[in-house]
Order: structure tokens, then sequence, then C-alpha cells
């Protein structure tokens, strides 16, 4: 009879332990697995390498100078992944991460690719919208122009004509001519004189 018991607790008990360790290996089979990211490669292609005599070459969006913006450096002796050539072949087109669709665009003379390199022509993307630029609305900018009146010009008038007065000799009073005022004067001062020297001769 007790080994009846024990052998009825010991079921139980070992019933009890294998239900709890076979819900502790459901709930590790079931922990969710973590995402794994996937690695993406280096697109293949020739291996390019810049140049050595240029302190920084500009990396830009598209083949050319003009329209398409620079979106990075590379720096000298720089390698980098060669995936294709523009149509003339003055541009390639790098493997460039970090810019919207890892590519950049590089002048070719700053690249110096393994020697029978073969590249596809690459078509370049669209050329870029230029940036909008403000104009100045007429009707605002009317307000703050000022109508400055020419300045009239000083006119010449001609001055009136220069008229010389004339005068007329004023006749003889008395039927004598006219004579001048000094005249006179003198004859008596000379005739002083001769008085003069005259009573002084009688004198002597």
């Amino acid at each position: 009879m007790k080994f009846t018991s024990f052998a009825l607790v010991f079921i139980l008990c070992w019933c009890y332990l294998m239900e709890g360790a076979g819900v502790k290996a459901s709930g590790i089979n079931q922990q969710p697995s973590p995402n794994i990211p996937t690695v993406t490669g280096t697109p293949s292609g020739p291996i390019g390498k810049a140049v050595l005599d240029q302190d920084e070459i500009n990396v830009r969006s598209g083949p050319g100078t003009d329209v398409f913006p620079r979106i990075g450096v590379l720096v000298p002796g720089q390698e980098v992944p060669v995936l294709g050539r523009s149509k003339g072949g003055d541009w390639l087109q790098i493997y460039y991460a970090g810019v919207p669709g890892n590519v950049g665009w590089v002048y070719h003379a700053y690249i110096v690719l393994p020697q029978g390199t073969n590249l596809p022509i690459v078509e370049p993307p669209s050329t870029p919208t230029p940036r909008v630029t403000p104009t100045i609305d007429a009707t605002l900018a009317a307000q703050f122009i000022v109508d400055v009146p020419p300045t009239r010009l000083p006119t010449f008038t001609p001055p009136s004509k220069l008229i010389l007065p004339t005068f007329e000799p004023e006749p003889a009073v008395g039927g004598v001519a006219n004579v001048p005022m000094g005249l006179p004067i003198a004859i008596l001062l000379l005739l002083g004189v001769l008085g003069g020297l005259f009573s002084w001769i009688r004198g002597g």
C-alpha cells in the first residue's frame, strides 16, 4: 500500500515536470526570428583609379559641368568601379555610394582604366529642372518709379541793338566860335608874367 502511494506521487511529479519542460521548449521554439538584412554587393565592373595630379576630382550627377551639380569628390588614387561611359566617351559613370542611384559621373581624363577596357554606353540622366528665377511684379515696381520731369535748358536771348548817342556841336554865341575855357586863363597868366617882368626891368 505504501509503495503504491509513493509510485502514484512520483508519477504525478514526473508528469508535472515534463509538462513544464514542454511549455518552455514550445515557448523557445515559437520565438520570432529577427530579420537579417541582406548585404548588396558592389556592382561589378572594371576598377578605375583617380589620377594623382589633382587635389580632388569632382563627381557630378550627370555628364556635364553646366547643368549637372557636383555630388561628391574623389581623392587622388581612389579606386572606384566604372560602370559605363557617355556616348562621346568624355564622361565615365562610376559607382558612388550614398547618392541617389549610387552612381556618379567623372570626366574621363581624371580616371585611369586598365588597358583594353571596353565600357558600355550609358544613357545620361535627364537634365535637372533649372531653378525658378524670381520675377518682379511690374505693378508693384511701378509704385517706386518716380517720373522726374526733364530740366528745361536755358534759352539764349540776343541783346537789343546798342545805340550810340551822337552829339551835335553847339552853335557859336554872339557870332563867336566856341573858345576853350583854358585859353583865356593861359593868356591872362602870360600877360601877368610879362607885366611882372617889365616892372622888374624898369625898377632895375
